[in-house]
């Protein structure tokens, strides 16, 4: 399988003034496309695994017949592909509030407030670059939690609801170093809540 860049599902300028037209095709064409090649360069290497889903080869990677060289492309591309397609997909220039998400957000944080707080926090915290989750687990719990680099939550088989990235290429050119700015701003573009 030979992975390709998905088309976003609204215009570089759609998620001003929040987040900038520039910023939005250079994180696109740049950033996500450079781990969609080397994901493309490390299956084509190895041919066995290239038909299965990103997600499952990503959920396995211990257990992949692979040299630690090549899961370590896997985990970093592979994650940040799975990353980016999804990051693209939570955000909109219109919202689609989801009423059922925001009960149980509500009723597992007590408020919005409390968990755009929680959520915050944890993407300030993350110390250089990653990501801040919100996901549900193993057994359909939600838990809020960062993680480096280009590291998926499907490596810990828990599947992705709200997540932002915060490495610095995601804000730097609206926001400079001001990451809690950007996460304040990108509230205004997450579809769901």
């Amino acid at each position: 399988m030979k992975y390709i860049m998905s088309q976003l599902p609204y215009e570089y300028n759609a998620l001003e003034p929040y987040i900038d037209a520039r910023t939005m095709e250079i994180h696109l064409t740049k950033h996500h496309q450079a781990y969609i090649n080397n994901l493309n360069l490390v299956l084509e290497k190895n041919p066995k695994i290239a038909d299965k889903k990103l997600e499952s080869l990503i959920e396995n990677l211990d257990s992949l017949n692979l040299n630690d060289k090549d899961k370590i492309m896997i985990k970093n591309h592979g994650g940040g592909h799975l990353n980016h397609s999804f990051f693209w997909q939570v955000m909109a220039p219109k919202k689609a509030i989801d009423e059922k998400l925001i009960g149980e957000i509500k009723k597992e944080y007590g408020s919005m407030d409390e968990f755009k707080a929680l959520f915050k926090q944890t993407a300030l915290s993350r110390f250089g670059s990653g990501w801040a989750w919100l996901v549900r687990d193993k057994n359909s719990k939600f838990a809020v939690y960062s993680t480096p680099n280009q590291d998926s939550p499907h490596l810990q088989g828990h599947t992705p609801i709200i997540g932002i990235d915060v490495w610095e290429h995601a804000y730097y050119l609206k926001y400079q170093n001001k990451r809690d700015e950007y996460i304040d701003a990108w509230w205004h573009v997450l579809k769901l809540v």
